[in-house]
């Protein structure tokens, strides 16, 4: 194996003074803010202090990002890929291609004009750290091409030493085709992009975000006079008020849906032998990679609007990962017709059956849905009727409408077993239906309070891997004999 030392792309050094430049950004306006963008005058040339505070940290940021890219160097060495980097103290990093389990491409606006891509590389410790075993900044395509085929390249050597002479040949043919082999399985189309943007409640985002912004410059926001200019405002009437509130809610909604759709631009599924790629993005194209041997479990989403329409999202739990990733709950679907789901499930997963013959919660437990909510909602609703009456009368509507959702959480809750396949469906608002194999299954519970013990019922829980605390699904409710079964087929010897 060749131990030839590569370097990453110089556009590295801009890239990492772009990131520096992401964490000054706040303290730069708040201290140009705080000065009046002024300098000069009657001050002298103390005034200039902070403009040459600020010059000497750019160009510090700008040195660091240089020689950072000048001091990272990368080589394949003994079935290994080995990394040695450090701005004041060089460091080494040494990653058995055997631990790595996926290879992930980001195309940013600095990579796309020079045909450069972002690799993250992730092995099964990552999901223990906040960062990616491995991240190369800036990388022409063919070098991670390259990366990839040294990957491909160890692991056939390891494959091809377990074998014995007689099969070696055939096994290294069938390995080579399980490379090559590349098959296109979904590509969102425009409508469901569309329907995917419009739904996707990414306004919460752009609120937060603002929320962010205007948090980190409270001390500089003159509240006292924009509580008048809001005092005045208000005088204009209820109609121009709310007029004004839908205007600022609809340029949220606009901006969410532009967003969504520079993210997800083409999302395409590949399936490469035993991994499935994700590919999407406009500005910023995403490459993700999810080894099959990864997936702990499937999660199909529905919300009440997509729902509706007949439209899902399905997610896949996976195990490893960094936490820094949002990917981490993997969107397998970001949108699909309910009705598909099933073909392309069981095209990528042939073990997973799709179809349940669900085990609902019993008519007795309909109460359990709505009685503990019933009782911590009285003395709310007596304190806000007494306080604001007559208006606050209006809050008797929340029982109707919460015994209406519990009733709906009752109608949905349900398991399936189904040979190795345990199936458990429950709603919040949104519908869940967690599919997973009981291999996978890290601990299962029964769950029993006093209140359920005198009805004969029992809430069911398991847990799978999935980066660092796991992901749990939880059906509550159920016969008790129904748990039971569930506990005696996932016991230890039935497995």
């Amino acid at each position: 194996m060749s131990e030839e030392r590569f370097k990453l792309h110089p556009i590295s050094a801009v890239i990492n003074f772009v990131k520096g430049l992401k964490d000054l950004i706040f303290p730069f306006v708040i201290v140009f803010v705080a000065n009046g963008f002024q300098g000069g005058g009657e001050g002298g040339w103390t005034s200039y202090i902070p403009y040459i505070i600020g010059a000497l940290v750019l160009t510090l940021v700008l040195t660091s990002g240089i020689i950072k890219w000048k001091r990272f160097v990368y080589w394949f060495e003994d079935d290994e890929l080995r990394i040695e980097y450090g701005l004041f103290v060089k460091k080494k990093r040494y990653i058995p291609f055997e631990r790595i389990q996926s290879v992930n491409y980001t195309e940013g606006i600095f990579h796309r004009p020079f045909k450069l891509v972002k690799l993250k590389i992730e092995t099964a410790g990552s999901g223990v750290s906040d960062e990616a075993e491995a991240e190369l900044t800036a990388i022409t395509k063919s070098a991670a091409s390259r990366i990839e085929k040294e990957l491909a390249d160890a692991k056939r050597r390891k494959s091809s030493s377990k074998l014995s002479e007689a099969h070696l040949v055939e096994e290294e043919m069938s390995l080579e085709e399980s490379t090559v082999k590349t098959k296109r399985i979904y590509q969102m189309t425009s409508k469901e992009l569309l329907v995917l943007a419009t739904t996707s409640g990414g306004i919460g985002v752009v609120l937060s975000g603002l929320a962010v912004f205007v948090s980190q410059f409270s001390e500089l926001i003159p509240y006292e006079r924009i509580y008048d200019e809001v005092v005045v405002f208000l005088k204009f009437g209820v109609l121009m008020v709310a007029l004004s509130v839908f205007v600022f809610l609809l340029i949220t909604w606009i901006l969410s849906v532009v967003l969504t759709t520079l993210n997800y631009h083409q999302f395409t599924i590949w399936q490469e032998g035993d991994q499935i790629v994700l590919t999407r993005g406009l500005l910023e194209k995403k490459k993700i990679t999810i080894p099959l041997g990864r997936v702990q479990g499937i999660q199909i989403v529905e919300n009440p609007l997509r729902q509706l329409f007949g439209y899902c999202t399905v997610t896949v739990e996976s195990a490893g990962g960094s936490l820094s990733e949002k990917d981490q709950k993997i969107r397998l679907f970001p949108l699909i017709k309910k009705s598909e789901v099933k073909k392309y499930i069981e095209e990528l997963f042939p073990n997973v059956e799709v179809n349940h013959s669900w085990i609902a919660s019993p008519a007795k437990a309909k109460p359990f849905y709505y009685r503990i909510d019933f009782i911590w909602m009285i003395p709310v609703i007596g304190a806000v009727s007494y306080f604001y009456y007559p208006y606050g009368l209006l809050s008797l509507l929340l029982v109707p409408i919460m015994m209406l959702v519990g009733i709906w959480q009752h109608r949905s809750a349900a398991f399936s077993i189904l040979g190795n396949q345990l199936s458990l469906r429950y709603r919040g608002i949104s519908l869940y239906t967690f599919i997973l194999e009981k291999k996978r299954m890290q601990k299962f519970e029964i769950k029993q309070s006093p209140f359920q013990k005198r009805s004969a019922l029992a809430s069911v829980e398991t847990t799978i891997k999935s980066g660092l605390l796991g992901a749990t699904a939880k059906v509550e409710h159920l016969n008790l004999e129904d748990a039971e079964q569930i506990m005696t087929w996932y016991e230890p010897k039935n497995k």
